[in-house]
């Protein structure tokens, strides 16, 4: 017997590589390292670009997942090039692309905000055992959305959502402490 099976949206495949490597990363399966690196292995493969506009809660996440992979893979390749003390300047455009990603990331972020109009979000500065994270690294969790938890250094981004008083002074333990205080 012949069953109508819909096709699989980019977003349905998307989010499923999502989840799955969140929970073997969460079962201890796989590492921050690798976590990051099949991340950025699926988007070169399935030649993931970003959306332009962000009209939908999917395509904010998507936008949001694109920029932050890119930017983590981009940033741990800089510091492998930098601890192994190899050519500066190649260190310094890893780096680079990294901050690129990162500024889009919290583009992205703003957006995605905006479209929700700041509904059912909490925000506030995380525990972190880094140092240089410390007082700098918030957590932006979208109450509506399973597994919606971003995260941002931006002083611009934090101006915004203290002005739509959706960021609470108190300092949290990260919704995924697991992920955040983890090395690669």
């Amino acid at each position: 017997m012949n069953y109508f099976k819909p096709n699989k949206t980019i977003f349905d495949d998307f989010f499923e590589h999502r989840d799955s490597l969140i929970i073997q990363h969460m079962n201890g399966d796989i590492n921050k390292k690798e976590y990051l690196e099949l991340n950025y292995r699926y988007m070169i493969d399935k030649s993931i670009k970003p959306f332009q506009r962000i009209d939908s809660f999917e395509k904010g996440l998507y936008n949001y997942q694109y920029y932050n992979m890119m930017a983590k893979y981009h940033k741990m390749i800089a510091q492998e090039i930098k601890d192994k003390g190899k050519h500066i300047s190649y260190y310094q455009k890893y780096l680079g692309e990294a901050d690129y990603y990162y500024n889009e990331k919290d583009k992205t972020t703003f957006r995605l905000l905006r479209f929700l109009h700041f509904e059912n979000v909490d925000a506030y500065f995380i525990k972190m055992e880094s140092s240089a994270l410390e007082g700098k690294l918030y957590e932006i969790v979208l109450g509506d959305y399973e597994y919606a938890i971003l995260h941002s250094k931006s002083i611009w981004l934090l101006d915004v959502l203290k002005k739509e008083n959706v960021f609470s002074d108190k300092k949290k333990k990260s919704v995924i402490d697991y992920y955040v205080n983890s090395r690669y």
